[in-house]
């Protein structure tokens, strides 16, 4: 019986690590990111010569969409970049330009994402757009029933990747207006695979005021 005791006890313990692991009780909270925490950001272009630019450029005269790619290899990132660049006609139409950030830069990684982000790349070392506090999710990703959906969600629509790369920092999407307009979208990832919603980007960029140039004095 004590035996049987144990394992019960055991079965238990690791039915109930499961459950808890697919809620919300264990995953880091976002905390929101300002403008000002953003625009000051130092970006890189993946040229040969890179140049070095502050983030505000991508967005201070028609506003933008930012994809912050959790790792550019993932079979499920390169889902959501597909996603996003659904968009590209209806961006394109309204004047709203779509852009990604990559925390690394290594082999071929970002040239393999390309073929499913119809936008500019470019590499935040310091992973701004990842913060202002960065989330991980590690192993526990691995028994989440939301994380196995998304994977043969994305496994069903053809996507394939690898294990190049860091991948534990969550990514996201922002949607900023022009100017000093603010943040009018922020989707966090709670868990891999974690997609934001089309029609909530779609809604959001509808709200960006593009910046008209000020007229000179007669």
């Amino acid at each position: 019986m004590g035996m049987w005791s144990i394992g019960a006890g055991a079965l238990g313990a690791a039915a109930l690590a499961v459950l808890l692991a697919n809620t919300d009780v264990f995953l880091s909270k976002p905390r929101k990111a300002e403008l000002e925490y953003l625009e000051d950001t130092d970006l890189k272009t993946l040229e040969k010569e890179p140049r070095t630019f502050k983030a505000k450029e991508l967005w201070e005269k028609n506003g933008a969409v930012i994809m912050a790619v959790r790792r550019p290899g993932c079979f499920l990132c390169r889902a959501e970049a597909a996603d996003l660049s659904s968009l590209k006609p209806k961006l394109d139409e309204l004047g709203v330009p779509l852009y990604a950030v990559v925390k690394e830069h290594i082999k071929a990684e970002v040239k393999d994402f390309q073929p499913y982000f119809k936008g500019e790349i470019f590499l935040d070392e310091k992973k701004k757009f990842y913060g202002p506090e960065r989330r991980k999710m590690m192993f526990m990703g691995l028994i989440r029933l939301g994380v196995w959906y998304n994977s043969f969600r994305a496994w069903n629509g053809g996507f394939s990747g690898n294990l190049e790369g860091e991948g534990f920092i969550l990514g996201g999407v922002f949607v900023i207006g022009s100017g000093k307009q603010g943040i009018l979208l922020e989707h966090r990832e709670k868990e891999f695979g974690d997609k934001v919603n089309p029609l909530s980007v779609l809604e959001a960029v509808k709200k960006i005021k593009p910046q008209t140039p000020a007229s000179g004095k007669s």
